[in-house]
């Protein structure tokens, strides 16, 4: 099976990835995306190159992702507060919007479509000593058939 493990940006909320306008003259609003998601989206595809990356998995994948947002100067006095759950008063983005993001930005570059993912495994981490980020390992699925036995019996 092949897979990649990319470590990449923390990804951008969805209210600032997508960008809406009603352009003079028309009724109707339209949606595209931001400059913010278009740099996003351009890092991410060299870092995804500079990683390894030359081709799409093509086929099906799993994703699994490791949100780690960024930890407060204020972390130890959290942590005496909260004990144990001191990263839940962390400001985080939401892990819905985080992979949707992130599949838009791979997509093309790491993976041939977002159609193809069969499998989402989303993790939000303790924030620890390195920059926010998106550590993403993407593998390649086999193409398993659990019904072939039922095609095979109407031949």
């Amino acid at each position: 099976m092949n897979a990649v493990t990319l470590t990449l940006p923390y990804p951008l909320s969805a209210n600032r990835y997508w960008r809406s306008f009603l352009p003079k003259g028309h009724q109707r609003a339209i949606v595209t995306l931001s400059d913010e998601a278009k740099a996003y989206k351009t890092r991410v595809a060299w870092m995804a190159k500079a990683a390894g990356v030359r081709a799409p998995i093509d086929g099906r994948v799993e994703f699994h992702v490791k949100l780690y947002p960024a930890r407060p100067q204020d972390w130890q006095s959290r942590q005496r507060k909260h004990g144990a759950a001191w990263d839940d008063t962390v400001r985080c983005i939401d892990l819905d919007n985080a992979n949707k993001v992130l599949l838009d930005a791979l997509k093309g570059v790491a993976i041939v479509d977002d159609a193809w993912v069969r499998r989402i495994v989303a993790e939000r981490m303790e924030p620890d000593a390195g920059d926010a980020r998106v550590v993403v390992t993407i593998t390649a699925l086999a193409n398993e058939q659990p019904q072939a036995d039922l095609l095979g019996a109407l031949a």
